[in-house]
């Protein structure tokens, strides 16, 4: 995988986890995400990249489903809640519902 696409599941993460207005405590979660997204740019600079331009295009272009999925991978990394994991997993599969309908 190479660095841009990390990026780009990282962020998308963080926009789908901002999504998630129902579970309280995702304040907490947003910021842990931050920090592991802060820490991979630190560690993994890319040259000419310019994040934050990147990350407005991740915010508008990403599908919602995208974003829950791609937290889901995050979540995972980070060990993140299980309530919110289970929480997104529902509701994606709500939207996947309402696809085949």
């Amino acid at each position: 995988m190479e660095l841009q696409d990390e990026f780009k599941y990282l962020v998308g993460a963080y926009y789908g986890v901002r999504e998630m207005d129902q579970y309280d405590l995702k304040v907490y979660v947003l910021k842990d995400i931050e920090l592991y997204i802060r820490n991979f740019i630190e560690t993994n600079p890319i040259p000419n990249f310019n994040y934050r331009l990147e990350a407005s295009k991740i915010d508008k272009e990403l599908s919602l489903k995208t974003k829950l999925q791609d937290s889901l991978l995050v979540l995972n990394k980070i060990n993140g809640p299980t309530k919110l994991i289970t929480m997104i997993k529902q509701r994606i599969q709500k939207m996947q519902h309402h696809d085949y309908e």
